[in-house]
């Protein structure tokens, strides 16, 4: 494991200053800084290329803040800490100076976990459990490593896409990219892979506006996903807020420790110049370090009661609001600062343009119940940095009171899981819907109007990572997840899925009919929605996980995007969709709808219809049988302009959706202005033209949908 050298004369300590945390390099030598406030001395491990070790104890401490200076260190330099205090577990103290920990504002590690070298406090199958202090030397964890920040931002420029026009496109780094045949082999998987001119091109075309990275904080593979022989592909195990992933780093591979943070970087700026924001995925509700019986890493040796939410009367244990085991203690101000300082780091040396919180809910937690105001959502919008960034919440925890869809603060984003169930129940045939549908095409006002938000608050999605492909939704009405070892009781029950009338694959011709003729409703119905769409990545091309709705240990074929056999039709049709939201105004209004008359005619903004062409009654709205219904959109009933302040004018539209098993003639309506309707849009016909005067009938397979325009003043 390498020597130790606990002798400081080699070196130069100075006093340094206690802010900022973490290593800091100034051109002349490296400034540590870490916070414990229970610990009773902090010493600072260097290690060199051999793995041998130099201890120097850390003699300043202000404000909790225990810091040094030494000069002559530079940019490479592995780090990492002992901490000395009491190990009490009943007390809530774990420290244990046998253990080397990795800094909380580490910006580098130095490879990945080990976990033959130690990664626990305790005696591992000891009957005392935790209560077992370890004596042995613990060194499994990364290493910390001192960088130097500078890079050529040069030319970058945020694309600074209002929310209202973004389309966003969540994807994992690796799975993305590891089999596409035009990227070079030694790229796929990484960042450098994202950023090559083959996937920029694919992007683009697509007409997406933001790529939505499921999480690239360095984070922890499980050991009992390691027993068996799986990973934490997905990587909602955090260990370090501010390091990015080194599994997707082509350069890490190649034994450039540092790489990681270079290429993270080059990916931002070659993305930003192809107009594509970024958008992280972060996880800061819980870390890789479990309950009482997982590993100690770093907070937990660092200072427990900070930065984890323990229970007053057994402070052995821990809050799981989370169910992973602990929750960070977002209460205390400096584990809020922690956060703070992370988000901060990411937006203005990483340059991304905003975040998706997972499990959102658990951050705005006071005592037990969800508070909106509490100091996290408070600080946000008071800082000059994070308030003009995109803030997307997944507004849901696992504790009580934890599904908050609707309830966070003005200038939040959602994720609108009510808006995903919905549209998946009204194409599964659920009667019942239609006014619960016309709230979630519209934006969800129900949800997002009462509290100054706009309809793009709510961001759309008929399926994302943690459930179900799009294929997979039509395809299978149970999970298959006996990959994951667990007996197939991981994952969810309720899908809102509907296997169209065989599970899996199948060689039917009516049912694979069916099944595509399904995935083009669902998408349309994402594209055509007020609200801001998130397209899961791969959905587009007919991307399968073979029934698997909890793929988040597959690190293989079962996730990665089988490029080799895309759903072409599928895709041309997405990208048509895209572009026809980007091409009309009236699909991505600023506002909500108010259904107000229009001046000098007799429409309204928004208009409903039944297949007869009558307006719908209320009785309608109501009707359990109701599977039908049109949307006029007007396009003379915008009220906003456009950034040169100019007054935007679309075509009138008109959305037809049919959830019905029987084939419908639907009536089109008789709107002043409007002579043809001619037809964008339809399910059932990639090919299909038609044009129809106002007041004719058009045919609607079972289960469809069409869309229409008509040009004003035609």
């Amino acid at each position: 494991m390498g020597d130790t050298n606990t002798d400081e004369a080699k070196l130069q300590l100075c006093p340094g200053e206690p802010y900022p945390l973490g290593a800091t390099w100034d051109g002349e030598g490296v400034n540590f800084a870490l916070y414990s406030e229970n610990a009773q001395k902090v010493e600072l491990c260097l290690f060199d290329e051999h793995g041998q070790e130099t201890r120097i104890r850390l003699r300043e401490c202000e404000a909790f803040v225990w810091h040094g200076y030494i000069p002559g260190l530079a940019p490479g330099q592995r780090y990492g800490y002992r901490v000395h205090g009491p190990y009490e577990p009943d007390k809530g103290l774990r420290f244990n100076p046998g253990v080397v920990l990795l800094d909380p504002y580490a910006k580098a590690l130095d490879g990945l976990e080990n976990p033959e070298r130690g990664l626990f406090a305790y005696r591992t199958g000891d009957p005392a459990e935790d209560h077992a202090k370890v004596e042995e030397d613990v060194r499994g964890v990364p290493l910390g490593v001192v960088i130097d920040p500078r890079f050529d931002w040069s030319g970058d420029r945020a694309p600074n896409v209002p929310l209202h026009q973004t389309v966003l496109y969540e994807v994992h780094v690796k799975g993305l990219t590891m089999t596409h045949p035009d990227i070079p082999e030694e790229l796929r998987g990484t960042y450098a892979g994202m950023a090559h001119p083959a996937m920029l091109a694919y992007l683009k075309e697509l007409g997406v506006t933001a790529i939505e990275l499921m999480p690239v904080h360095a984070h922890l593979d499980d050991s009992f996903l390691v027993a068996k022989g799986l990973t934490n592909y997905w990587g909602y195990s955090t260990l370090s807020f501010f390091a990015p992933e080194l599994r997707y780093s082509a350069g890490f591979r190649r034994g450039d420790v540092l790489g990681a943070i270079r290429e993270f970087k080059e990916m931002v700026k070659a993305l930003h110049g192809a107009g594509l924001e970024v958008i992280l995925d972060v996880v800061y509700n819980h870390t890789a370090e479990g309950n009482h019986m997982g590993p100690t890493l770093s907070f937990k040796g660092i200072d427990n009661p900070t930065y984890y939410r323990l229970v007053p009367d057994s402070p052995r244990h821990y809050f799981d609001y989370t169910g992973t085991g602990n929750t960070l203690n977002v209460r205390h101000p400096q584990t809020l600062q922690l956060i703070m300082d992370s988000l901060r780091y990411w937006v203005q040396e990483m340059h991304v343009d905003g975040f998706r919180f997972d499990l959102a809910s658990t951050l705005a937690r006071g005592l037990h119940e969800v508070d909106q105001l509490s100091g996290f959502f408070t600080i946000i919008h008071q800082d000059p940095v994070l308030n003009q960034v995109k803030m997307i919440a997944e507004p849901w925890d696992v504790g009580e009171g934890g599904y908050q869809v609707g309830n966070f603060p003005v200038k939040w984003a959602e994720w609108n899981g009510i808006y995903r169930d919905a549209i998946r129940a009204f194409w599964k045939g659920d009667g019942g819907l239609a006014g619960d549908l016309g709230y979630r095409l519209t934006g969800s006002s129900d949800l997002y109007q009462h509290d100054g938000r706009k309809p793009s608050a709510s961001i759309n999605f008929i399926t994302a990572h943690d459930g179900f492909t799009l294929r997979d939704t039509v395809s299978y009405n149970d999970k298959h997840n006996e990959a994951n070892g667990e007996n197939n009781q991981d994952g969810h029950n309720d899908n809102k899925s509907w296997n169209c009338g065989a599970e899996g694959p199948t060689d039917d011709a009516e049912v694979n009919a069916l099944r595509a003729r399904q995935q083009r409703n669902l998408l349309a119905t994402l594209l055509l929605s007020q609200g801001t769409p998130m397209l899961c990545g791969g959905d587009e091309i007919g991307r399968t996980q073979d029934g698997n709705n909890n793929a988040y240990c597959q690190d293989n074929g079962l996730s990665w995007y089988d490029w080799a056999h895309q759903d072409e039709s599928l895709l041309a049709f997405t990208r048509r969709l895209i572009g026809l939201r980007r091409e009309h105004p009236a699909l991505h209004r600023q506002k909500f709808f108010s259904g107000r008359p229009i001046r000098g005619t007799e429409i309204r903004d928004i208009m409903w219809f039944r297949h007869d062409g009558q307006v719908m009654s209320d009785e309608d709205w109501g009707n359990a049988h109701t599977q039908s219904l049109a949307m006029f959109l007007a396009g003379n009933g915008l009220t906003e302009t456009d950034r040169q302040g100019r007054m935007l004018r679309d075509d009138h539209l008109l959305l037809v959706l049919s959830a019905s098993p029987q084939p419908l003639d639907f009536q089109l309506p008789q709107v002043g202005g409007c002579k043809d309707w001619e037809l964008l849009v339809d399910t059932s016909n990639d090919e299909a033209s038609e044009t129809c005067p106002c007041g004719t009938h058009t045919f609607l397979p079972p289960r469809s949908l069409k869309l229409f325009r008509c040009r004003i003043g035609d």
